[in-house]
């Protein structure tokens, strides 16, 4: 099994930046691509970036694009969510997530892909 700590969460100004770690550890070689998803208070949960293991390939959801990036350390496995420009629209419980090789760019998004989740790390931006 593979296990997914989270950390960096906490509160921060609107404006500003903040960044998210995920360390893996058990089965890690099962890990092809790890992805961020957030949840706030009363909203759905939704994808937020992924990058996938060999290539580093990114992914970022439209709400997200220019402000947020992800990066992967392959020899670690671990991954960073860089999150710069912070909204309040941003506050919520970020969740890091891993997936298997069978995937592909058109379900990187969603959350069936994943096999393994992270307990979430709490981010909140004041106005």
């Amino acid at each position: 099994q593979v296990q997914l700590i989270e950390s960096g969460g906490r509160l921060v100004q609107a404006g500003e930046s903040l960044r998210l770690s995920c360390a893996a550890s058990g089965r890690t070689n099962n890990i092809y691509f790890m992805g961020w998803f957030r949840q706030a208070p009363g909203k759905e949960r939704e994808f937020v970036a992924a990058v996938s293991w060999t290539a580093a390939t990114t992914y970022y959801a439209d709400s997200v694009k220019g402000r947020f990036t992800i990066y992967r350390d392959a020899g670690k496995t671990t991954n960073d969510l860089q999150m710069d420009s912070l909204e309040p629209e941003d506050t919520a419980v970020y969740y890091c997530a891993s997936g298997g090789p069978n995937w592909i760019d058109e379900r990187i998004t969603e959350e069936n892909s994943y096999f393994t989740w992270g307990r979430g790390t709490q981010v909140t931006v004041s106005s």
